[in-house]
Formats: C-alpha cells, structure tokens, sequence
C-alpha cells in the first residue's frame, strides 16, 4: 500500500464512515451547494475537517443547506442564551434522545465551554431527577396546577 492509499484509509477511519447506515459524502468527493456548505461548516466551527453528520445529510443537498443554517443561526448566534447554556440544552436532550454520536460532541461541548467534573454531574444530577419526575407526572396523568409556581429549586 502506498503512503496516499495509506492516508486516505486514515481519513475513511478517522471519519468513522464505515459506521453509518447510508454512504458518507467525504470532503474530496463534494461539489456545488456541499462542497460551499462543508467550507462553511469548518471555518464556522473553526475545525479542518467535517463532521460525519453534515456528511451523511449531503446526499440531499438541500436538506444540508438548510440543516446547516438552522444549526448555525441558532447554535452559533448569541441571543438571550449564551453557548454554555444552549450546548448544556443540546446536550441534555441529546442524553433524553439516547444519541451516542450528539452526547459525546455535546459532553466535549460543555467541558470546552468552562464546565468542569463537578458541573457536569450536577447536570447529570438534575436531567436524572427530572426524566423520573417527567415519567412519574406523566404515568399519573397530573394536570398543570391552577396556580404558578417557579420551579423545584425553591423561591
């Protein structure tokens, strides 16, 4: 095997692509509308490569652009939640959803973004208390209270 052969079964590993259910459009194959959203995707998120989720979406070019740009002007654009919390939000629901690939890009999102071990148990501490208060409300079938409360961490 020669040193390129060598090299691009390093990228095909490295991008896990041999995982997914549907066949990846890796960066040197993208032309048109994905090549200009994978340009997009690395300088935006600041990284040298594209991630094995934008690839699989870039079979439908269309349906890429447009995931990208919710993606990007949500996560991306600093409103009234910063990224610290909207990566803590993606990351707990990506926990409720059970998506391995989501929880460890938001996992690593989080400890980027300033929380450390004991921050991150906390968190885990409270979306573990409320999936069992949600499964409980729900299984009793409670209805919302006639008047306002403001949460279970107290006044």
């Amino acid at each position: 095997m020669n040193n390129i052969s060598k090299a691009c079964d390093k990228t095909i590993n490295v991008n896990n692509t041999n995982k997914a259910s549907v066949k990846l459009v890796g960066e040197f194959e993208a032309t048109g509308k994905v090549n200009d959203v994978y340009d997009d995707i690395k300088k935006t998120l600041g990284i040298d490569f594209v991630p094995n989720m934008y690839m699989a979406m870039a079979s439908n070019p269309n349906y890429l652009e447009i995931s990208w740009g919710k993606i990007k002007n949500i996560m991306g654009q600093e409103g009234k939640l910063g990224k610290k919390t909207k990566d803590i939000i993606a990351l707990t629901v990506s926990i409720m959803s059970g998506c391995e690939y989501c929880i460890d890009v938001y996992n690593n999102a989080a400890k980027h973004n300033g929380l450390d071990d004991e921050a991150m148990i906390e968190l885990y501490n409270v979306i573990d208390v409320y999936s069992g208060l949600n499964r409980l409300n729900v299984g009793l079938q409670l209805k919302k209270d006639e008047k306002p409360w403001y949460g279970c961490g107290g006044k």
